[in-house]
């Protein structure tokens, strides 16, 4: 005969399991934590799903191919390129309207600062190199669409251009300051 299971009792300090359950067909999603937006103390953090399917950067994070770092250098980037943008913007129903032409908005400090850090990534990328960021973080091109891009088809080029990435990668946690360039001496214990 088998045993009956026994129930565990209600603790009310477990957290609540917010993730959908209902995912469309063709959804591609990874767990991440973040901090609890309806928390009661500081540092409160559930488990949430974020989409993966247009996002390269996320996707090379889920899957534990690039690390912390890595991943905050690349939203950084891409934060100070959204910022930097001045490209053709969304009509506000809200202004009035005045006939005739507009006169482009001034530039703010902070597209100002952002441009400034662009330029210094580019920099230090080099143009092989701040290319491949753009295409990938900026475009959201997969690496074999960058092979593609530049005519070179193998697996042995979309490899290099993963390795190239990676390097990027490390190059911009390196310039937003989320990583430090020389590592922690180990004292030799040989004597």
């Amino acid at each position: 005969m088998p045993r009956a299971r026994r129930r565990k009792p209600y603790d009310p300090v477990q957290a609540h399991d917010r993730r959908s359950q209902d995912l469309p067909y063709n959804a591609e999603v990874a767990t991440v934590e973040v901090d609890d937006p309806l928390g009661l103390e500081l540092g409160e953090t559930i488990i949430a799903l974020r989409s993966i399917r247009n996002d390269p950067l996320g996707r090379l994070h889920a899957h534990r191919q690039i690390d912390d770092a890595q991943y905050r250098g690349g939203r950084a980037f891409q934060g100070d390129w959204e910022r930097a943008e001045r490209g053709p913007r969304a009509v506000d129903t809200t202004r009035d309207y005045v006939d005739g032409g507009q006169r482009r908005e001034p530039i703010t400090e902070g597209q100002r600062q952002s441009a400034l850090r662009l330029n210094r990534a580019e920099h230090e990328l080099g143009a092989d190199g701040s290319m491949l960021v753009r295409d990938v973080l900026i475009l959201g091109m997969t690496m074999e669409q960058v092979g593609q891009r530049r005519g070179l088809h193998t697996q042995r080029w979309q490899d290099y251009f993963a390795r190239r990435f990676r390097e990027c990668l490390d190059r911009l946690a390196l310039l937003y300051g989320f990583a430090t360039s020389h590592p922690v001496p180990v004292k030799d214990h040989r004597r």
